[in-house]
């Protein structure tokens, strides 16, 4: 599946789907509550069937309002819990637990019911009540957003996103495999991760750099911060503050992921074959912290990884434990007096000389290779 996503930028009637999220936050959080509560009491757990005709009680009798909301998207967020409580009884996950009303951003239409989409303009199915019929009724509501590119394929899903800035997206997910295959140019690369000289030294000798973009914003950062803590908390002025933090939180998220899809594209126009080692970054970030979160070495290998399945590039990660650093490229001899003081070092036993983040990518690529 590939999912394209689309601004539906400033608009009136876009209040109407803040409110429908805030109203699906009620029905999410009403649902975990009541899962508890039943736990509590000793009852076994209800699953998607149980809490769909219990939203349909509801409605009826102690939260009519509900009746507004549509069943597409209310169903959905039933099969969400549901799904999260069954990993959680697989011992796949942890508890769930219930999103913050900002934190709860999405809502999603199956299919094609609730829905209907023409050019640029998407009509999302509402209910209200007829005070003359003294009845529910449907009540369509347009959107225009911005095409900017055609997408693929029969579409299966429409989610509607709000993001911390108070934006919204559409979301198209089709049925449609993006598949292109990039000639072959019989090269193949090992690329060492560094957090000193560079952030990825290639077994080509080429290293290359990351623009740290949190750095480079850590004192727009501390100003809003502190702009921010001398204002009354839930003021108006108190609210621009924290959209303004979020903008700038969004642009260095946006330039990070540009930097590294860049960074993808040109691995797979010129290698066919990417070796990379596997890290523990959880354990790097508890020594380092802000460094490794700014690098955000995990988020490039899962866009690598994309990049070369839909061009036809093989990626190899090599395991976390496989002696890469110590090693002689050309001898093999372990230098076991290694330190990370050590940039540049000679191998006693045939007197090469070293960079120490070369000579660790031509390991990783020799060990990709005798793996494959």
């Amino acid at each position: 599946m590939k999912t394209y996503k689309y601004p539906l930028g400033k608009q009136s009637n876009t209040i109407r789907i803040g409110n429908l999220l805030d109203d699906m936050w009620q029905v999410h959080k009403y649902f975990h509550e009541w899962q508890r509560q039943r736990y509590k009491d000793r009852l076994p757990y209800a699953n998607y069937n149980a809490m769909d005709a219990h939203f349909k009680g509801l409605k009826r009798t102690t939260h009519p309002h509900w009746n507004l909301l549509p069943s597409q998207a209310v169903q959905q967020e039933l099969m969400r819990i549901d799904k999260t409580y069954d990993r959680f009884f697989n011992k796949l996950g942890g508890r769930p637990k219930i999103k913050r009303q900002h934190k709860f951003k999405s809502i999603t239409y199956p299919g094609t019911a609730g829905w209907s989409l023409t050019n640029n303009r998407i009509t999302l199915t509402f209910r209200k009540w007829n005070r003359k019929t003294r009845k529910w009724q449907f009540d369509r509501i347009p959107y225009t957003f911005h095409k900017h590119r055609q997408w693929h394929g029969t579409i299966n899903q429409v989610t509607i996103k709000r993001d911390s800035c108070g934006n919204y997206w559409l979301c198209l997910t089709t049925t449609y495999k993006d598949f292109r295959p990039l000639p072959t140019t019989g090269k193949s690369v090992g690329a060492d991760f560094g957090m000193k000289d560079a952030y990825l030294t290639l077994s080509t000798g080429e290293k290359i750099q990351h623009p740290q973009p949190l750095k480079h914003s850590l004192n727009a950062l501390r100003s809003l911060n502190k702009a921010l803590s001398r204002k009354v908390k839930g003021s108006n002025g108190w609210w621009k503050c924290v959209r303004q933090i979020a903008r700038l939180y969004q642009k260095i998220s946006n330039q990070r992921k540009d930097f590294h899809w860049q960074l993808a594209s040109k691995f797979c126009k010129k290698f066919d074959m990417i070796v990379l080692e596997t890290l523990n970054l959880d354990g790097m970030k508890r020594l380092w912290g802000r460094k490794v979160s700014d690098l955000a070495f995990y988020q490039f290998v899962e866009i690598l990884r994309y990049k070369c399945s839909k061009h036809k590039r093989l990626l190899k990660e090599i395991d976390q434990w496989t002696a890469t650093t110590k090693p002689c490229s050309d001898c093999g001899f372990h230098n076991e007096n290694l330190t990370l003081k050590d940039r540049q070092w000679r191998c006693p036993e045939c007197g090469s000389d070293h960079d120490r983040d070369v000579n660790a990518a031509l390991n990783i690529l020799r060990a990709g290779i005798a793996v494959t």
